[in-house]
């Protein structure tokens, strides 16, 4: 018998180093998997649908 803690494994579990964003459009709340930015300036996330949005920050 061992002394360590093993708790059950959740159904959805996310890899390390997977960052999960949402979607910046007023109103969305999906996954965002497009991310819009310049060289040096902080990332704009937008779902698929609203991913136009995003080239204001190109």
């Amino acid at each position: 018998m061992s002394d360590e803690i093993r708790l059950p494994k959740p159904e959805y579990a996310t890899p390390p180093d997977v960052q999960h964003h949402v979607c910046e459009h007023d109103g969305c709340s999906k996954d965002a998997g497009w991310g819009f930015a310049k060289p040096k300036q902080a990332p704009h996330w937008f779902c698929f649908a609203h991913r136009g949005d995003g080239e204001q920050f190109l």
